[in-house]
């Protein structure tokens, strides 16, 4: 063990290597992004009831991210931990036995997808149209989810051990190639049929396993500090409880946002289709905005597991400091084209004059929530990477459950749609108030 050379995020000085890992992962996550919103606006050139379903689709594609994301942050944190303390044999049977996990979770979403998609849709909506177009395509991207499962168990081993630029390549791979399918299948091009929805669908599977398979193989090629062992790929019950006692939050958490958007896509329904619509097409814009402040997440968090593991805390405060700086001013960034161009952003989607008179103070309202959205982002990654997930989880579940909902509720009862986004900068006020407390109360147990 004493062989092993020194990981990087134990002696390079924080500012450096806070950018030199979050760069590559923040990069790839804005073309993540963009290719959330092409995919979007090709859909939308098929008509609006597509492109609602679609949105109607994000709350089970976002569980299926939730579950994989969220067992991948407890792998992430456990791998980091044990090889700041050096323990690397239980780095390998940590990223083994979250393979195991990982392929168990698929298998289920696969019979979710099959059997469930025409029961969600019809929960949503009585329009035809959009219950078909949405019933293809959800079945299509949860029966093939492998790729989007192994695609981040992959590049979260290359981000455990600092290697971002490999994780990024993963990534890039994979929307690069779905932006590529996408009117290929979609419009029917190059003497393919036109699939419309379900060619949407199949370019984002296609993608995501092509990324898949670019993870894997560069893991095996340039990931040295982890061993993946195919015997090795089964149950423990000690490491299992491990992972999910950091994961299990950070999946609920998630999935948490999904129950949020399924109940708000209710509520914006009941007024009109199209208000559903924007809040699809706003989820896919902020997307431009969020991505990279989870990416500085992403470089962040095993720099403060590591040097936490190593017992350092100057270096951990120094890493918390400047992600919250950093995170802050991308957001105020998203604020400030949100409040200037909402007519263009909504342009990009086809929007007709109903969308673009929902759409703009929608915009406008929600960005305020930004301001405060940077800095609870980066204390609720510092509570997963201290190993207390459930802080996370806390401040999650007020924003979206107790705050949120239940004012979107109350202001839809105004009668006016343009009230109910009002809820948004709300449950953010609350979030930020009960983080700091939190945050607080972490670093006092911690140090």
């Amino acid at each position: 063990m004493s062989n092993q050379p020194q990981n990087k995020m134990g002696y390079m000085p924080i500012n450096k290597l806070l950018i030199s890992m979050s760069l590559p992962v923040m990069f790839s996550m804005l073309v993540q992004a963009m290719y959330n919103i092409v995919d979007s606006i090709f859909v939308s050139m098929i008509n609006e009831n597509a492109l609602t379903a679609v949105s109607l689709a994000f709350p089970f594609q976002n569980l299926m991210i939730a579950v994989s994301s969220g067992t991948c942050v407890g792998i992430n944190a456990m791998l980091s931990r044990c090889l700041g303390a050096r323990e690397h044999d239980r780095a390998n049977k940590c990223a083994n036995v979250g393979l195991f996990l990982i392929i168990l979770s698929y298998i289920a979403f696969f019979f979710l997808g099959l059997f469930g998609s025409r029961l969600f849709f019809r929960a949503q909506t009585d329009i035809t149209e959009i219950v078909d177009y949405g019933t293809i395509y959800m079945q299509i991207c949860a029966m093939a989810s492998f790729g989007i499962f192994g695609q981040i168990f992959f590049e979260r081993l290359l981000l455990s051990t600092g290697k971002t630029v490999y994780s990024m390549i993963s990534q890039v791979s994979g929307a690069v190639i779905n932006m590529i399918l996408d009117p290929i299948f979609i419009f029917g091009w190059l003497g393919l049929p036109a699939m419309g929805v379900a060619g949407a669908a199949i370019a984002t599977v296609i993608g995501q396993i092509i990324a898949m398979f670019v993870g894997l193989w560069l893991n095996i090629r340039y990931n040295k500090e982890i061993k993946l062992n195919v015997k090795d790929v089964k149950p423990d019950a000690e490491y299992v409880k491990e992972i999910y006692k950091v994961g299990a939050p950070t999946a609920i958490m998630m999935s948490i946002g999904s129950v949020m958007t399924f109940c708000l896509n209710k509520i914006l329904i009941s007024f009109t289709a199209t208000a559903t619509a924007v809040f699809g097409v706003y989820f896919k814009l902020q997307s431009f905005v969020f991505m990279p402040v989870f990416g500085l997440n992403n470089g962040m968090i095993p720099i403060i597991a590591y040097n936490y593991g190593a017992k350092n805390k100057e270096r951990v405060m120094k890493t918390i400091k400047l992600s919250a700086a950093y995170a802050i001013s991308i957001m105020f960034v998203g604020f400030a084209l949100f409040q200037i161009l909402p007519a263009q952003l909504l342009g990009f989607f086809n929007a007709s004059e109903q969308m673009l008179s929902i759409g703009i103070p929608a915009l406008r309202c929600i960005s305020y929530s930004f301001l405060f959205a940077g800095f609870c982002i980066v204390c609720g990654s510092v509570f997963q990477a201290l190993g207390n997930g459930v802080y996370t989880l806390i401040m999650s579940f007020m924003r979206q459950i107790i705050v949120l909902l239940p004012s979107a509720f109350l202001l839809s009862l105004t009668g006016n749609v343009d009230n109910v986004w009002f809820a948004f900068p709300i449950a953010e006020t609350a979030c930020m108030m009960a983080t700091i407390v939190l945050m607080r109360k972490i670093l006092k147990e911690k140090f």
